[in-house]
């Protein structure tokens, strides 16, 4: 029950180590950091090379089960996300029946311990259904393992509900973690707002849908005291307005999707569902505010918002078929490109945004605590080349769906090794 991952650039935001060094996995947790550990017992794994991070965590992904089989499950979503470098993942309500109960919090649980090659939490529903209209049982999902709230999906539209379930999230420490929309703003909208959107006689939706209820909810956050999150933040505006909560002293967040960073309405190909997603691709102006916003520490983490959907449900008319792409498997090759590789944060920034910051979003702590390379927290590693090169192709995707605009992309750096609880549970291939 021993590992010794040896001569790797171990890198560790939450403690500022960044040096050459071993780290020591025993029964599951880190039992040491540093150089010429001791390699008696242990199964060794020469990292020479590469760079050795805490185990990534991805707070924004939709695994399907139960009710949607057909396009990801616990165990398919898992396999994806480990071949991505996740050892952790948070995955939405947005099921079916939708996880607002005890009964699918702890299906969500078993099913996972069971068959997940990862850690899986999952995030309950704010509202029965993700209706918007009554309270689910919040507490009783905390209390079987569910680690944050959100009807994501579905923006909660009534300001008196989600001030309820702010109040409750306070009372029981937990973030609530908005999906921000105005339907009435966005109604029928199938991409961003433009003059593309016109040329391709397509309805837009426009900034504003997000920008509103952002503000909206940030004041109510401020009212309630509340951890308050906002995902796949998208606009210039909401960016603006999160930085000024953070400003203010307010317990506010933000996450940014890696094709938010990567993408603008500029990359879309016309009437291709592998470009519609919500919130849609923004403008190039929308898509600087976002990158300003990870570089300036207005955002917090970055995500994924995996989002897959089965071949014949992607394959119709852009208006008819579902929001959502999957990106587990690209997530550190876009971040690099975009980040790292550009000159715009350092290695160690892009690791804490996958690490130690979307740690502190949801709180783990005590046995929980991970996001780090700690003597007692949980045995986590992802171990990763920051340049050799590759080219990912869906068709070889451990998803079930194939719903994405970066097939045949060339990347620099990706995923070597995944680790959970000292197990190796991925390798890339000749590795």
């Amino acid at each position: 029950m021993k590992l010794l991952i040896q001569n790797g650039r171990v890198i560790c935001p939450e403690t500022g180590h960044d040096a050459v060094a071993d780290v020591l996995i025993e029964d599951g947790r880190i039992a040491g950091v540093g150089p010429g550990l001791s390699t008696s017992g242990a199964e060794v794994i020469d990292a020479a090379g590469l760079v050795v991070a805490p185990g990534f965590i991805d707070i924004h992904v939709h695994l399907r089960e139960p009710g949607f089989e057909h396009a990801e499950t616990i165990e398919t979503g898992a396999q994806a996300a480990a071949a991505g470098g996740f050892t952790t993942v948070c995955c939405m309500p947005n099921t079916n029946p939708v996880n607002d109960s005890v009964t699918v919090t702890k299906y969500i649980v078993e099913t996972a311990r069971r068959k997940a090659a990862i850690n899986v939490f999952p995030i309950g529903a704010i509202t029965k259904g993700s209706n918007g209209e009554e309270l689910a049982s919040i507490g009783s999902m905390i209390a079987a393992g569910a680690v944050a709230i959100s009807d994501d999906g579905k923006p909660v539209m009534n300001a008196r509900v989600i001030r309820r379930a702010m109040e409750t999230a306070r009372a029981l420490d937990i973030p609530v973690i908005e999906h921000c929309e105005d339907l009435n703003l966005s109604a029928g909208g199938d991409m961003h707002e433009c003059d593309d959107s016109v040329r391709l006689g397509l309805r837009g939706i426009p900034s504003a849908s997000e920008d509103v209820m952002v503000a909206r909810d940030i004041i109510l956050a401020e009212l309630t005291g509340v951890r308050y999150h906002v995902a796949h933040i998208s606009t210039k505006n909401a960016v603006a307005m999160v930085a000024y909560a953070k400003q203010r002293g307010l317990r506010v967040t933000a996450e940014a999707t890696q094709h938010h960073i990567a993408l603008d309405t500029g990359h879309m190909k016309p009437y291709d569902s592998a470009y519609k997603m919500k919130p849609p691709l923004r403008c190039e102006h929308d898509v600087k505010a976002v990158v300003d916003g990870v570089v300036s520490g207005a955002i917090d983490c970055l995500a994924t918002d995996h989002a897959p959907h089965a071949g014949d449900d992607k394959m119709q008319e852009f208006e008819r078929c579902p929001f959502g792409i999957i990106g587990l498997e690209t997530a550190l090759g876009v971040s690099l490109e975009v980040l790292v590789h550009s000159g715009l944060i350092s290695l160690p920034r892009l690791i804490a945004l996958y690490t130690s910051e979307p740690a502190r979003v949801i709180g783990w702590k005590n046995e929980l605590a991970r996001g780090a390379l700690k003597p007692g927290y949980v045995g986590d590693v992802t171990v990763f080349h920051p340049e050799y090169p590759w080219v990912y192709d869906v068709k070889n995707s451990l998803s079930k769906s194939s719903n994405t605009p970066f097939s045949g992309r060339t990347f620099q750096g990706g995923p070597i090794l995944t680790i959970v609880g000292g197990q190796v549970v991925w390798r890339a291939d000749g590795f």
